[in-house]
């Protein structure tokens, strides 16, 4: 059987160059039941401070930040990091996952939103290991489409038939978080929360959460067959207010650092 397909070698710090305005505006939240257990059992979050690492555009950096967290939001990508809301609390660095330039445990808390499937997992690992204060945690995150749902399955189908499976499409079964983080010997105590969580969609905003897609075609003939595609599944779906709903499980994956 072939090797499974490592992300991390398929050009993360740049593929979302030309799409950042559609990440920021379309990429769906997070429920705050995740943020709340995220956070449960740490010190007050006016003393905590968070590395966000790929923080793309800072969805989950502000979620972190409006709660009193202060984040240093790290993100490789210049476009993704101009796109981004300001907010008081966050502090956008460039750095990679594997080499954050941040200093020796000098963070309470590690986050990464829908980010980690991109990385190398043992240099990534260890350099969060490094810059964790010792007892410190780490959230890994992801929003996956809920299956079990009609409108996300058709959605899914499409996504994956224009995707061509590309490798990102199929993250679940590349990315075993658990076993990795056991794997790593850094960490312990790791264990895995679900949270429901809904994304509402118009029109455009089901056509801009495409395009924020890096594997999704933005221009060509099958640009053209992908939106007859969404347009049919929008007029299927749509209530009587327009509106569409992405269904999601939010899976957020804990852990703590060893000394």
């Amino acid at each position: 059987m072939p090797e499974p397909e490592h992300l991390h070698t398929l050009e993360p710090l740049t593929r979302f160059s030309d799409r950042a305005e559609d990440y920021a505006r379309y990429r769906p939240s997070y429920p705050e039941e995740a943020i709340d257990a995220l956070l449960k059992g740490l010190n007050a979050p006016s003393v905590l401070c968070a590395a966000d690492i790929g923080a793309g555009t800072g969805i989950a950096s502000r979620l972190l930040a409006e709660r009193g967290v202060r984040v240093l939001a790290i993100e490789p990508n210049p476009a993704m990091r101009q796109a981004a809301t300001p907010h008081p609390n966050v502090q956008f660095l460039p750095g990679a996952a594997e080499a954050t330039g941040l200093a020796d445990a000098s963070v309470n808390l590690i986050t990464s939103f829908q980010a980690f499937h991109w990385f190398e997992p043992v240099a990534s690992l260890t350099e969060f290991h490094r810059i964790l204060k010792p007892g410190g945690r780490l959230a890994l995150v992801w929003n996956d489409r809920d299956q079990s749902d009609s409108f996300t399955e058709a959605y899914g189908q499409i996504i994956r038939a224009f995707g061509r499976s590309h490798p990102a499409s199929r993250r679940s079964e590349l990315v075993q978080p658990l076993a990795t983080l056991s794997a790593s010997g850094l960490f312990t105590d790791t264990y895995l929360l679900e949270f429901p969580y809904r994304q509402v969609l118009d029109f455009d905003a089901l056509i801009g959460r495409v395009r924020s897609s890096s594997y999704l075609p933005l221009d060509g003939p099958e640009r053209l067959q992908l939106l007859n595609e969404l347009q049919t599944l929008y007029r299927r779906w749509a209530d009587l207010e327009g509106r569409v709903y992405l269904l999601y499980r939010t899976r957020l994956y804990l852990a703590k650092r060893l000394p």
